[in-house]
């Protein structure tokens, strides 16, 4: 914000008090010389801010969040704005949005990608909350924002949660990609036997297409950073971090009825990876197959890059699926391709698949799955051979896919006219009486069929349980 112009006044909440904070270290360090007020205590920080105030809460998600607000809230007017730019739950955003404005306040809670890097470059930006913010805000926001020819990743996603809801599917997209990467990764390892600086060669030249992203980026620069001669990558444990923002993904799926697949196997691939030492110890328990790889290196390769751009397009397709049931569910008038521009740069998970997924929702606004543009359309099916190729040889090497596993699986029931759901609804009227309905009879009209004799005519009034 500085860099762009504007004054900040700053204050360090777990660590009040100028004389030798945290906000002291501050000023006379990084931002000497430069627009900043430093403030040591609460009061004199909101008095140094003009009216109405713009006050920016980069802090943990939750109960701190919660309490910053109780303690900013006597000293502020009607009409200030507090703007929560933390990894926070999307509910309780819907929550602190409806009290503000019952306070007279006005509240944004947005959504920030980028990491260090995005911080002081430019970062992807996501507000929601009180729509009467926005025009006071904006030009803030839209001027720190990463710029893609041009044009701001930072938009105005939508009431209440809206924002927070978006950087929430974001992050869960992002751990579905990050998955996907370390199954190819995992695969070139142990199957075809890559060294570290080979499968950077590969992730390099990949960067330079179709997979072209951050995350690509990134995995060929760690293939090839080296520690005392050898790769890195190779010395840090295979136990995975979550900070929740997957699972709440996972969660919101789950409640909405979305088949959000591929996000929850990486979800859980990170669960299962936290688990060292029981599988260090059912390694040497359990068998697998004993067989090696004896094809095309080359042409394996190939295909681990097609399974990879048909998977990740299938994340991008479940992360858009949920946010257009949420929308149904929450009342948000979502823009799916301004949510694809804000994503195009400063993020985590920007790629130049994005620009396609613009294009898409450019030519059709109501799109209901992005498998069924016809950009889309034809990409799942030049890549699918190789995905198949890809899927069974791990399976049948025993070398764990889940995402790209799960990915396939979803393309292909999604593309089934005819699922074995028929026989699942007759085994609930079966022992539940939870009811069906029938091809030959309207869709809308109940049955139940006393299966034993037994049963009786009684059927269940709980058909969606």
């Amino acid at each position: 914000m500085e860099s762009k112009g504007f004054t900040v006044s700053v204050f360090n909440r777990t660590v009040p008090g100028i004389e030798e904070g945290v906000v002291k270290r501050f000023v006379e360090g990084r931002g000497k010389g430069k627009n900043f007020i430093g403030n040591g205590d609460l009061k004199e920080f909101v008095g140094s801010i003009a009216r109405p105030r713009k006050i920016m809460m980069m802090i943990k998600a939750g109960k701190a969040v919660d309490d910053m607000i109780e303690q900013l809230l006597p000293l502020l007017n009607p009409g200030d704005i507090l703007i929560d730019g933390g990894n926070t739950h999307f509910p309780d955003t819907n929550r602190r949005t409806a009290y503000l404005e019952s306070k007279g306040m006005l509240y944004i809670g947005t959504g920030v990608s980028g990491g260090e890097e995005g911080a002081l470059l430019g970062p992807s930006i996501m507000p929601g909350g009180s729509k009467k913010a926005w025009p006071q805000v904006k030009s803030i926001l839209q001027e720190i924002a990463a710029k893609v020819n041009g044009e701001p990743c930072c938009d105005w996603i939508g009431e209440n949660g809206a924002g927070h809801f978006v950087k929430m599917v974001h992050n869960g997209i992002e751990y579905g990609d990050m998955q996907l990467i370390c199954e190819a990764y995992q695969i070139m390892k142990e199957l075809l036997g890559m060294s570290a600086k080979e499968m950077h060669e590969v992730f390099a030249e990949w960067n330079k297409g179709e997979l072209d992203s951050y995350l690509i980026e990134i995995t060929s620069h760690i293939l090839a950073y080296e520690e005392d001669g050898e790769a890195l990558v190779e010395k840090i444990l295979d136990t995975a971090g979550q900070k929740g923002t997957g699972k709440w993904t996972g969660i919101t799926a789950l409640d909405l009825g979305v088949p959000l697949t591929l996000i929850g196997e990486a979800v859980f691939a990170r669960c299962l990876s936290a688990q060292k030492d029981e599988r260090v110890h059912a390694s040497k328990i359990l068998e697998g197959p004993k067989s090696s790889f004896t094809g095309d290196k080359k042409a394996l390769v190939e295909d681990v890059r097609q399974a990879l751009l048909a998977s990740k397009i299938v994340s991008y397709a479940q992360g858009y699926v949920l946010m257009r049931e949420a929308a149904k569910e929450y009342g948000w008038d979502l823009n799916y391709g301004g949510i694809a521009q804000v994503w195009r740069g400063g993020c985590i998970i920007r790629s130049v698949l994005l620009g396609e997924i613009k294009a898409a929702f450019n030519r059709n606004s109501g799109l209901t799955n992005l498998l069924l543009d016809d950009y889309f359309t034809k990409k799942m099916a030049s890549a699918q051979s190789g995905w198949r190729n890809v899927v069974g040889t791990a399976i049948a090497q025993g070398i764990p896919t889940p995402a790209l596993a799960a990915a396939l699986t979803y393309y292909d029931g999604y593309r089934a006219a005819r699922l074995p759901a028929n026989l699942l609804q007759a085994q609930r009227d079966y022992f539940g009486a939870h009811t069906y309905e029938r091809l030959d009879k309207p869709r809308g009209e109940f049955f139940h069929t006393n299966w034993t004799g037994r049963g009786g005519d009684t059927s269940s009034t709980t058909y969606n349980v």
